[in-house]
């Protein structure tokens, strides 16, 4: 008798090229994951991700917004009406936001509260927002990295639940900087998908909670630049089949 799980639905959002959704298929096909990307959607009809989702045999479409939708709350609620309407067309397990560009309503957010996942560029709490890689350059920070978090109402404001750290290298420029954050990302971000997908993972009373126990701070991954770098956080970061 086969012990094996049926991947859970996920629909992922993007708003542009689209690599981490594609780390996030190319997972759960190389290592059988918890997970299948079942649709790929995006605000913007021109984004090179749907291209790309099509390419990998992924159902893609977009849910373009109005000009105007993006300032204006009556918009922005009918927006989010036709987009959960296509994600619930999948009945997905979980949402991922992989580069979608749009603040989600307050509405959204509580409709599939708990089952919406989000990446951001910085180590949070610090530099939420945009041009983070930036920020760190200017701020002289010596490392940088990228933080999974369940998404809230609060922007990049959600309980955290795994980070990976890089060291800011001398020369380095936003470009640079990005192009290193970004390759972690994509060891972090399916681990987190996998880990909610295998039911290990939950947001409940406002904290993120693995394997039963609260995080009060994020998981540390183990994978990152960092001179003597280790998984920390229980040594989730260093589960077999993570990298």
């Amino acid at each position: 008798m086969s012990s094996a799980r049926t991947p859970q639905p996920i629909v992922v959002l993007i708003s542009g090229r689209g690599s981490n959704m594609r780390a996030l298929v190319e997972h759960s096909r190389a290592q059988a994951g918890a997970y299948g990307v079942v649709r790929v959607l995006s605000d913007k009809p021109a984004a090179a991700g749907l291209i790309l989702a099509r390419d990998l045999g992924i159902a893609a479409a977009a849910v373009p917004a109005s000009s105007g939708a993006a300032g204006d709350p009556a918009g922005r609620a009918a927006y989010d009406r036709r987009l959960a309407a296509a994600i619930d067309e999948c009945a997905p397990a979980l949402i991922v936001l992989a580069g979608f560009m749009r603040i989600l309503s307050p509405e959204f957010v509580s409709r599939y509260a708990g089952r919406i996942l989000n990446i951001h560029p910085s180590l949070l709490p610090k530099y939420p927002g945009l041009h983070t890689h930036r920020a760190v350059l200017t701020a002289g920070d010596p490392s940088h990295g990228a933080t999974v978090h369940f998404v809230t109402a609060e922007l990049d404001g959600g309980p955290p639940i795994i980070q990976a750290r890089v060291q800011v290298r001398p020369g380095d420029d936003e470009a640079t900087l990005a192009a290193r954050v970004q390759a972690e990302e994509h060891h972090i971000y399916p681990l987190a998908v996998d880990w909610y997908c295998e039911g290990r993972l939950r947001c409940r009373e406002g904290r993120a909670w693995l394997d039963g126990e609260a995080l009060d701070v994020p998981v540390q991954y183990g994978g990152g630049d960092l001179p003597g770098d280790a998984p920390r956080g229980g040594q989730r970061g260093a589960a077999p089949g993570s990298r």
